[in-house]
């Protein structure tokens, strides 16, 4: 009787049952601000290359910033993204299907430091680990079948 013990009752077999083990629904995720003004946006704009303003109808603007991300990336590399979201998004971003990462700000004076910050993150060799772009006139990422790995991701 393993399953009694467990809490499983046999004269109600659905009470207590999971019915859905799948993921959460996607807009619980949402920004406070994205999921306030869903449906009601009026443009967007491309202030520089990588970097976006999205103007609501009720005057709300959210900056994105969009920054190259590689393929396949280490669990301390997505640490990383996830602690700079942590600091100056509050624990929002989005992975884009090119796998750029876009970092939503929503207060035009955090806007800069965001950017100072992530131009001063960088490899060992001097590389930026985020270079921003992939938005108007400039490169994006190249997304390409990688044999051994294409059907995983």
């Amino acid at each position: 009787m393993a399953f009694i013990s467990s809490g499983y009752n046999p004269d109600k077999p659905m009470e207590n049952r999971i019915s859905d083990i799948g993921p959460q629904k996607y807009d619980l995720f949402y920004p406070p601000i994205i999921a306030k003004n869903k449906g009601k946006w009026l443009y967007h704009e491309i202030i520089k290359p990588g970097v976006l303003v999205h103007v609501a109808e009720s005057g709300d603007e959210v900056y994105t910033v969009r920054v190259g991300g590689a393929r396949l990336m280490s669990v301390t590399h997505i640490r990383e993204i996830c602690e700079i979201a942590d600091k100056h998004c509050g624990g929002h971003l989005r992975f884009t299907t090119r796998n750029n990462i876009e970092f939503m700000v929503d207060d035009k004076a955090r806007l800069n430091p965001f950017n100072k910050n992530l131009k001063a993150a960088r490899f060992r060799g001097g590389i930026y680990k985020f270079p921003i772009g992939g938005t108007g006139a400039c490169i994006t990422n190249i997304i390409h079948t990688q044999g051994w790995i294409h059907r995983h991701t």
